[in-house]
């Protein structure tokens, strides 16, 4: 056994990603965010195939992300909220963007903008403890004991 196969349930990378799931799941989270909170409009558009939302659904509320909440009884019907914990994904999803736009981008493509100033927002991931954006300075990895 190798280290990386060792140490798989110490890797918070490894468990987070347990958690958040897939493409569609951060694609839901991003919906959710957007606004997009009930099933009907979440379905129309992502363009996925029911089975997977429900899926991706009760996985993202299983694993805290979102939660469920009805807002009709007669007939039932459901509406998904961010937890927390999936608020805390956002910067993750905005990052992810920034850097798909980098290194993917052509065209026009959807973007955050300050509801203040109206400005473009361009995410980086920093260290709160120097300041300095991730990537910058040379970082070493340490396994617990």
């Amino acid at each position: 056994m190798t280290g990386d196969e060792n140490n798989l349930g110490t890797c918070p990378v490894d468990r987070g990603l347990m958690r958040v799931g897939d493409r569609w799941s951060m694609l839901v989270l991003r919906d959710i965010e957007r606004g997009l909170t009930r099933y009907e409009q979440l379905r129309t558009s992502l363009g996925i195939a029911p089975n997977i939302l429900a899926r991706r659904l009760s996985a993202l509320s299983d694993g805290g992300l979102i939660e469920k909440r009805r807002y009709s009884q007669r007939p039932p019907r459901d509406e998904y909220l961010l937890t927390d914990a999936g608020r805390d994904f956002l910067p993750i999803l905005m990052a992810i963007g920034a850097w798909g736009r980098k290194y993917n981008g052509g065209g026009a493509l959807a973007r955050h903008l300050d509801a203040e100033t109206g400005e473009a927002v361009r995410p980086v991931v920093i260290d709160t403890n120097t300041g300095a954006p991730i990537g910058s300075r040379p970082l070493r990895f340490e396994y617990p004991e």
